[in-house]
């Protein structure tokens, strides 16, 4: 058996914990998947890089507002995979190729899972270490419809590298992986129908937001809201779903389907209860604010353990990691009370801190202020008449409760948000101690502050 000072299981964040201060450590990384993980292979950057295509050809069919006569012909979908994935691919097997390079690593290329206390068996060898860092990731939910597993679904983990573009897509799920995806494929020319088993997409959001965002998925797409799955078969004619939808039954046909109905942590595949570390309910790892797990000598961190599945959170989070094992005596802590996080759909959200739905429910006072883009001199210029900028304030200490953004440039808006409730300051003072430069969009937010 292997022993080790430092085992890492997964190679997305978790490949960013060693430091130089390890250099004189026997390390092993195990990861069965593509090296690089869920965001750089399958999850952030690719799709980002397609709603980038998919904004252009949403801009070119929209061109006629600003006077510019022009029409979408067609897209090259197999030139698009390449683009992407000839980046992508590539940066994947060098970070392979380093790892295993080093003379202090070992790169185990199979499943991992605990058979006893500190004991993981990869393959058909076991392993063991004074130090263990738990940073799998999660893995797409597939909702137990039957017929499902015969229809040959995807996920985001293989939609995006169909050979072909698709006519017709289903996309099951209205969260933000089926918001951007949907929107990727409705904008480069595919019928796509969204099946959401609730009335709103998004509906995690600030409450306003979630309406402005499905009344706009509605306009572009075939939106089936309150539907229940009961089935699913695939013949000739493609992929059917079977609903129960508003007291009857619907059916609804694609080429191809997505399922996008969330994400679970991989807990159970790794069998952490074996080396005694507990889990959620949800399947979540057990971890405190400094990410130790109840074992001495195991941390968790990402998506295996915080309910956000933002790369940002899991990047901070892992810094953390790397200095609490360096120095158990000093251990530093993680808050997730201010998490930004946005969506690539389109329209772009951005959001932070508490919705207004959350503020009512826990029955605390609150002060709201809603600027639209049209408000100000670039919403005109952007012939903008749906887009806001929505904040939530604390009436007494004037400091900033929420910020919530839906339209062009969200996530990009929304920092000085971020930065402001970071660093404390009221909304009085991010609304007048700076100059905003006009006519920039960012006007938007400063008449959102100066709302209050």
């Amino acid at each position: 058996m292997e022993h080790y000072d430092l085992v890492i299981v997964g190679t997305g964040s978790g490949n960013s914990v060693p430091t130089p201060e390890m250099d004189g450590w026997r390390i092993a990384i195990v990861e069965k998947g593509v090296f690089g993980g869920t965001c750089l292979n399958v999850g952030c950057i690719p799709s980002k890089m397609f709603v980038l295509t998919a904004d252009v050809a949403e801009a070119i069919a929209g061109s006629e507002r600003y006077g510019v006569r022009s029409s979408l012909e067609g897209v090259d979908w197999p030139g698009i995979v390449d683009r992407v994935f000839g980046r992508i691919d590539p940066i994947a097997r060098g970070g392979e190729e380093w790892r295993a390079g080093l003379a202090n690593f070992d790169v185990y290329k199979e499943h991992g899972r605990f058979v006893d206390h500190k004991v993981m068996e990869v393959g058909d060898q076991r392993i063991t270490a004074d130090r263990w860092i738990l940073a799998a990731g999660a893995r797409p939910f597939i909702p137990p419809v039957p017929g499902i597993e015969d229809v040959g679904y995807h996920t985001s983990d293989t939609i995006m590298r169909l050979p072909e573009l698709p006519d017709r897509l289903l996309v099951v799920g209205g969260g933000y992986i089926a918001a951007e995806l949907g929107h990727v494929f409705g904008s480069l020319g595919t019928d796509v129908t969204f099946v959401i088993r609730s009335d709103r997409m998004l509906r995690e959001q600030d409450d306003e937001v979630s309406a402005a965002a499905t009344e706009r998925y509605a306009e572009r797409f075939d939106l089936r809201d309150r539907s229940s799955i009961t089935r699913a078969w695939r013949d000739g004619d493609g992929v059917h779903l079977e609903l129960e939808r508003h007291g009857g039954t619907e059916i609804v046909t694609g080429d191809e389907l997505l399922v996008a109905a969330g994400r679970i942590p991989n807990s159970d595949t790794l069998g952490v209860e074996a080396t005694g570390v507990a889990v959620h309910p949800d399947g979540r790892v057990v971890a405190d604010d400094s990410l130790r797990t109840g074992v001495d000598g195991i941390w968790a961190f990402g998506d295996l353990v915080n309910p956000f599945q933002l790369k940002h959170l899991a990047n901070a989070e892992a810094k953390v990691v790397a200095h609490n094992v360096l120095h158990p005596d000093e251990q530093r802590r993680i808050s997730y009370d201010q998490i930004p996080s946005a969506v690539f759909g389109s329209p772009q959200i951005a959001t932070i801190g508490l919705t207004e739905q959350a503020l009512q429910a826990a029955g605390r006072p609150y002060l709201s202020s809603v600027t639209h883009y049209a408000g100000t001199a670039y919403g005109w210029a952007l012939e903008d008449t749906t887009s806001f900028v929505k904040l939530l304030a604390d009436p007494e200490s004037r400091l900033l409760l929420g910020a919530h953004i839906i339209g062009p440039q969200a996530s990009t808006l929304i920092q000085q948000l971020i930065q402001g409730m970071r660093f404390g300051q009221t909304v009085d003072e991010m609304a007048r101690e700076q100059l905003y430069i006009h006519p920039a969009l960012t006007e938007a937010v400063e008449v959102a502050l100066l709302g209050f």
